[in-house]
């Protein structure tokens, strides 16, 4: 083994170290102050949009993943070239991971709400990188008393790889299970504790007829498991209900704090209701339909007593990630509901538990904050939420969508069944129609549904002959508008356009 490799070899499990002990002093102060999650927290908050939107396009659900992939990648080389020239100049080295701890420190410092406790973990970490690195660059050196080959200037091939390899598997083993047990420690205790009460107005039940089980077809209930994520959040905040707070305030007469407690002895109500990303393209999976339980906003914003001028309503998450919706919207008599449950059980931490917001007929960049601990009254005019200046709109109602969820790709000659799902959340699908080739637009049959907040299947049976097929569907909503042929992208309202396949039928 050359120096250089050696170096660099040297460089990365001095690296691994630092994070590994970082990870495990995380395990006290929080996930969040991890310095790969702080950092990473620093990237999303400071990437162009377009790169935001390009990796969701790209990743979908495993944006997150993606980015920490990507970012020890990064790391990986930065701590090998540094490794490289610390063989001969160690200093380099030393230096170069504490420009990473000072990176680390200030990420750590910044997030929302952050103690000063939030910079220990880069700071031993560091520190015990600093020290493994020490010790592995002197194992670089040549071991004459152990030395089996090579010549004085080479080092011990055979030494050095046992203190490495060594290094990296305790470092992998410390980092992974300390970032198991931070993400998990207590949260999924106290959730399996908590009961949901029975809701006062519970949801109409699923007609037969809502779900027609064909193969390929989303079904009507998205399960928790199947439901779509898309948040900020590198790592799932875990919040205690026991602690949890609501605070209600901003441009009211009479501001004021409920705790989990409290809110779970009001009346609760149970409803279905779609909720879907704005970062959906035409035909995409970022999506779904489940039952809530919950208290309705409007209760709570009454409560408070909205003041002349309170037009939005920012709803503030545990991270610091917040979404402004329009007052009217939330006081309009619609099911919008704080909640606590999903699809018959508690929120799943992914999901928002302890509580959450759920409001139909708005995209949830503008409506579904999880983790939520403040309610705000404010004005348009006064406040930008998170992702307002990154140049998506301040107001977005769903639009009208449709998606063909089979056949995607090739069929069989003869009868077809085409079927999917098509959405309006609070005006309803009216309409869905497929077409074939560019030919006559054919009326598809509407599965039953629960209400106009949730989506519909639609099927419609196809005479398929061999060749080469395109379709395409189409929906109108129950005021009449259908869905616009233009395609546009997501940004900065919504995507439009037909979804279209192609189908190859043999």
């Amino acid at each position: 083994m050359t120096t250089k490799a050696a170096g660099a070899a040297a460089g990365i499990a001095a690296a691994a170290v630092a994070l590994a002990v970082a990870e495990l002093v995380a395990v006290a102060t929080g996930p969040q102050s991890a310095p790969l999650v702080a950092v990473g927290g620093a990237v999303v908050d400071s990437t162009p949009e377009s790169i935001t939107r390009w990796a969701i396009s790209v990743f979908g659900v495993h944006d997150k993943t993606a980015l920490l992939i990507g970012t020890l990648v990064l790391l990986t080389g930065f701590a090998a070239g540094f490794g490289v020239l610390a063989a001969r100049w160690l200093w380099i080295g030393l230096v170069g991971l504490a420009g990473f701890a000072a990176i680390g420190v200030a990420a750590a410092l910044t997030r929302h709400d952050a103690p000063i406790t939030a910079a220990l973990p880069t700071l031993v970490g560091a520190l015990a990188g600093g020290m493994a690195f020490v010790v592995l660059s002197r194992a670089t050196l040549p071991q004459p008393a152990r030395r089996e080959v090579g010549d004085a200037g080479e080092p011990n091939r055979r030494y050095f790889l046992r203190v490495a390899w060594l290094t990296l598997a305790g470092a992998a083993v410390v980092g992974f299970a300390s970032r198991w047990v931070a993400t998990r420690r207590g949260v999924s205790e106290a959730r399996a504790g908590v009961d949901l009460p029975a809701p006062v107005n519970a949801a109409p039940p699923v007609p037969g007829g809502a779900d027609l089980r064909v193969d390929g077809l989303a079904s009507y209930v998205t399960s928790n498991g199947d439901f779509y994520r898309i948040d900020t959040a590198l790592v799932v905040p875990q919040v205690d209900p026991e602690t949890w707070e609501l605070r209600i305030h901003g441009r009211v007469r009479n501001p004021y704090t409920i705790t989990f407690a409290e809110l779970l002895a009001r009346p609760m109500i149970e409803r279905y209701v779609t909720l879907a990303c704005v970062s959906n393209e035409v035909g995409g999976s970022l999506i779904g339909n489940a039952r809530w339980l919950g208290v309705p906003v409007k209760e709570l914003i009454d409560a408070a007593g909205p003041m002349a001028g309170a037009d939005q309503v920012v709803s503030r998450a545990v991270d610091g990630w917040t979404c402004g919706t329009p007052t009217a919207v939330l006081t309009d008599g619609r099911d919008a509901l704080l909640a606590i449950g999903m699809n018959g059980e508690p929120l799943p931490t992914e999901h928002g538990f302890p509580v959450r917001v759920v409001v139909p007929g708005l995209y949830g960049y503008v409506s579904a904050c999880k983790w939520i601990t403040e309610i705000e009254l404010s004005s348009f005019d006064d406040y930008d939420a998170y992702w307002i200046p990154r140049g998506w709109s301040q107001q977005a109602p769903i639009k009208t969508q449709s998606r063909i969820d089979t056949p995607r790709s090739r069929a069989s000659a003869g009868a077809v069944m085409v079927a999917g799902v098509a959405w309006a959340q609070h005006r309803g699908i009216e309409r869905v129609e497929v077409q074939v080739d560019g030919g006559e637009w054919q009326l598809a049959q509407l599965a039953d549904t629960v209400s106009a907040d949730t989506w519909r299947q639609w099927s419609w049976r196809w005479e398929a002959t061999p060749g080469e097929h395109q379709l395409a569907v189409r929906a109108t909503d129950s005021t009449g508008e259908t869905q616009p042929a233009e395609p546009r992208p997501p940004a900065p309202d919504g995507a439009t356009g037909w979804h279209t396949v192609h189908i190859e039928v043999s």
